[in-house]
């Protein structure tokens, strides 16, 4: 018999939950989201480069996804033991005291559940040839929900603050009636969301002004978004 196909995820696919040994100890995942946010994002395997680089510039990123409710955590296909030796080569190349969980995931259990094996690059495979878990990353809201979905090369490294910047966004549209537009970040001009009338819009968004007649921009003050 095949094995069942694994999840098809999407963005307002609620998050599957699951128990997992991590260098924090064991945890239920949706315990662990509780009622804040979390960002997870897979790793191929430890003691790689790119990988390295990441864990260390999101552990010194730490401090504004906590401001914003936002935990973190990583998960790796390897031992927990294998994690922790990791984590001392980490601290050092980025001079970070990194603090999230770490996920070992060495049968890949996880990583089948999110849909993170990689079957088409060839490169992308452990000593036994078996498939390593993409690069990929999660940012998932209070509700269990699945609100952005990033899957990167193994050659090109993240970058820590688009995944900032889309959570600013996340939270400021959850918040206001708008939508960020290109290359947006806290302070910049927003579009007013197109289920908002024009009636309504002259009252929440008095002067925004109509580009056209389907984009209307407004002000949104940086302090109406990061946290204070």
């Amino acid at each position: 018999m095949s094995a069942p196909e694994a999840p098809r995820l999407r963005l307002g696919s609620m998050a599957p939950n699951f128990k997992a040994t991590t260098t924090k100890g064991e945890i239920d995942f949706h315990e662990y989201i509780g009622d804040g946010w979390v960002i997870l994002f897979s790793h191929p395997d430890d003691f790689t480069p790119v990988c390295t680089t990441e864990l260390g510039a999101f552990a010194k990123l730490e401090g504004e996804f906590t401001k914003r409710n936002v935990k973190l955590i990583g998960l790796s296909a390897n031992s927990l033991q294998s994690h922790e030796e990791w984590i001392k080569d980490i601290d050092e190349v980025a001079g970070s005291s990194l603090s999230f969980p770490i996920i070992a995931d060495a049968d890949r259990q996880i990583s089948y559940l999110y849909d993170m094996l990689d079957y088409q690059d060839v490169t992308n495979r452990d000593g036994k040839g078996l498939p390593l878990t993409i690069r990929s990353v999660f940012i998932i809201d209070p509700k269990k929900t699945i609100r952005l979905i990033l899957t990167y090369p193994a050659s090109t490294g993240r970058n820590t603050q688009e995944v900032l910047r889309v959570v600013d966004s996340l939270q400021a549209t959850d918040k206001y009636k708008v939508a960020t537009p290109i290359n947006w970040v806290p302070g910049d001009d927003v579009v007013v969301a197109a289920s908002v009338s024009n009636a309504d819009a002259d009252k929440l968004f008095p002067g925004y002004r109509a580009v056209k007649p389907y984009l209307r921009l407004t002000t949104l003050p940086a302090e109406k978004v990061l946290p204070q």
